[in-house]
């Protein structure tokens, strides 16, 4: 995955992540011209890396300094990429896509069923379960595939991805997870490190995150 030129502070920076949702990314068949979309883009990482490979891509993002972040990037690069202002999936609502890529923000949070995130910790923090945001996807984008269309979504198995392969295959497509990497906690989950091992989401000898990546495919 190629360096992003400008990550201002307060968007979200690429990281373990966004490099295995690319790496699923790479793994996909697109023609040249497939309308891909990248949803929650941040600083436009995956937006680009779609880019280089020749597809139509349009970015979406509920942040105005991801966007113009994004937006700033996509210059550098020298890539078309349409970047929107908005809240998911609602600047693109009519459209369809051969391809739907989701970072989402999936790290349950203690106080998350008390009060929506704020700032910076939009980019990660999703309710009190982590599914605040992935839950809305697995609702929304399976309408705005086309048939044969992908989705893929990342997320952490704190989070429950069997619950999103579940509500995908409910809504009709073929999902499985298609790639596990396991990370170091980072800083926000060592944070609340005690609070995850009351709940039972973190064992008392684990010290690592497992991240997936969803893939979910719209039958033709």
């Amino acid at each position: 995955m190629s360096v992003i030129a400008l990550v201002p502070p307060g968007v979200y920076a690429p990281q373990e992540d966004t490099e295995l949702l690319a790496g699923a990314l790479s793994d996909e068949p697109l023609p040249p011209g497939a309308e891909v979309l990248d949803v929650g883009t941040g600083s436009g990482a995956l937006a680009l890396e779609a880019a280089r490979r020749g597809s139509r891509v349009t970015a979406v993002d509920v942040s105005w300094s991801a966007v113009w972040a994004a937006r700033l990037n996509a210059r550098v690069a020298g890539l078309p990429v349409r970047i929107l202002h908005g809240n998911l999936f609602e600047p693109v609502r009519d459209e369809m896509f051969d391809v739907i890529l989701a970072n989402p923000p999936y790290v349950p949070a203690p106080d998350g069923h008390r009060r929506p995130p704020r700032g910076a910790a939009r980019a990660w923090d999703a309710g009190g379960d982590g599914r605040l945001v992935v839950d809305r996807i697995c609702r929304q984008a399976p309408g705005l595939l086309r048939p044969g269309g992908v989705l893929l979504l990342v997320q952490s198995a704190l989070s429950g991805p069997d619950l999103t392969v579940g509500q995908l295959r409910a809504a009709g497509l073929k999902a499985a997870v298609t790639r596990r990497r396991r990370i170091p906690l980072g800083p926000v989950l060592r944070g609340r490190e005690r609070w995850l091992r009351e709940r039972g989401l973190l064992s008392a000898a684990d010290d690592k995150e497992e991240l997936v990546v969803v893939r979910a495919e719209l039958p033709v």
